[in-house]
């Protein structure tokens, strides 16, 4: 067997690209009206592009390329600081009430795409346990959750537990950045809804726009953005201090929630004392952050994993999304209220009951910028797909794992 060459890129050079295939992504993006119509984020689109060019390097000139990682947690932190410093809590309370509607509605999706994961892999003659890692350890999971899975259950005797892992997470995250995005479209004009941000009715998670600082010019530009840059390290280095504390009373929080926990604690400090943040680079810091880790966590999609089992794959899939999509739609949206901020919020869980939080991200950010902005729904959820979802994952399929139909040592005729 010819063995493949491997290059491993510097930090540096993953960025470069990254930026690259934004560029990329937008040209193509705004070549091709349709993927205009869809709501398709220029960074999924330029990943895209870089990881089929990856995929055909592989198979022909048998050479594999390794993106630099380490950059990415920090964009990841930067953008759910610059949500957290948007966001007040006086108006938390009012959200009381939709946040225990996604978490429930949360739990259902996670039991149904085990369900459906479960009866797949039966259908198809392999283990149970496939199911849950077909489920929701690799939809909502996303490919880290999936593999930290696999890697227990192989030890515990399921063969082929990581490649199925990395195929099914893989195709996970491509698909729901490629359905959440029109699906969420398609509900906002369907019912023909708008923004309401501003109304008196509305429960305003982030800084109304009179609030807002006038765009400043010259060298107070400049000390506006050197402010920006001082605010969010100070709210990433104290969050990285509330990791630190947390960890040491045994509770282990995920490093974007802590820094976007700072961010908020930062905020409203700032409005206790009477000091107004600059909002505007804050707000377009978190963006192009966001952008930049979606675009290189997506372009570094393992797509030559999803070869060798591509049919039932591809089948868990289409389950996987008609499932999804039918809570989605049918539950989450209506309980919420069916209006503007049921949509996106119903499509922002989309992206991360599909694929995975920045997906869910960057679907609500395209969005509000075709439709307007629906605050609420980002902080929304961030609380419930940054932090709540992991702890329900996990449970459910403890869960699931530990009934004996889907015990390891059950015989199954896929092994």
């Amino acid at each position: 067997m010819e063995t493949m060459t491997r290059f491993e890129l510097d930090e540096l050079t993953t960025l470069v690209i990254g930026i690259i295939a934004l560029f990329v992504g937008r040209w193509i993006r705004h070549s091709v009206p349709f993927l205009r119509k869809i709501d398709m984020p220029n960074a999924v689109v330029g990943a895209m592009v870089v990881a089929l060019i990856v995929l055909v390097m592989q198979l022909l000139l048998k050479i594999d390329v390794a993106f630099g990682s380490r950059i990415k947690d920090g964009l990841l932190l930067i953008f759910f600081t610059s949500i957290g410093l948007s966001a007040k809590l006086a108006a938390l309370k009012s959200g009381g009430k939709p946040l225990v509607i996604l978490c429930g509605v949360t739990i259902a999706a996670l039991v149904a795409q085990n369900l459906s994961g479960a009866a797949l892999v039966a259908a198809w003659g392999a283990h149970p346990a496939y199911g849950v890692l077909v489920g929701s350890l690799s939809f909502v999971g996303g490919p880290g959750t999936a593999m930290a899975w696999a890697k227990e259950l192989q030890a515990q005797g399921l063969q082929h537990a990581q490649v199925v892992a990395v195929g099914a997470a893989t195709l996970a995250v491509i698909t729901g950045a490629l359905v959440s995005g029109p699906v969420t479209g398609w509900i906002v004009k369907r019912h023909k809804l708008r923004a309401s941000v501003g109304t008196p009715s509305d429960v305003t998670f982030m800084v109304p726009q009179e609030e807002k600082t006038p765009e400043p010019q010259g060298s107070t530009q400049i000390e506006s953005l050197l402010s920006t840059v001082f605010v969010l390290a100070m709210a990433v280095l104290i969050g990285e201090k509330l990791n630190d504390y947390a960890r040491e009373a045994g509770f282990l929080l995920p490093g974007f929630l802590s820094a976007m926990i700072a961010g908020v604690l930062i905020t409203n400090l700032a409005d206790a004392f009477k000091y107004k943040l600059d909002f505007a680079p804050i707000e377009r810091g978190g963006a192009v952050a966001l952008q930049l880790f979606l675009v290189m966590a997506l372009m570094s999609t393992p797509l030559i994993s999803v070869a060798v089992i591509l049919v039932p794959l591809a089948l868990n899939v289409v389950i996987q999304v008609v499932v999804t999509v039918a809570i989605a739609y049918f539950v989450l949206f209506r309980l919420l209220g069916s209006d503007y901020d049921a949509a996106v919020t119903s499509g922002g869980f989309l992206g991360f009951g599909l694929s995975s939080m920045p997906v869910a991200m960057a679907t609500m950010d395209e969005i509000g910028h075709r439709y307007g902005p629906s605050p609420k729904a980002f902080l929304l959820i961030t609380l419930a797909g940054s932090f709540f979802v992991d702890l329900a994952n996990a449970v459910v399929a403890k869960g699931f794992l530990a009934l004996p139909y889907f015990s390891i040592a059950a015989p199954a005729a896929g092994g």
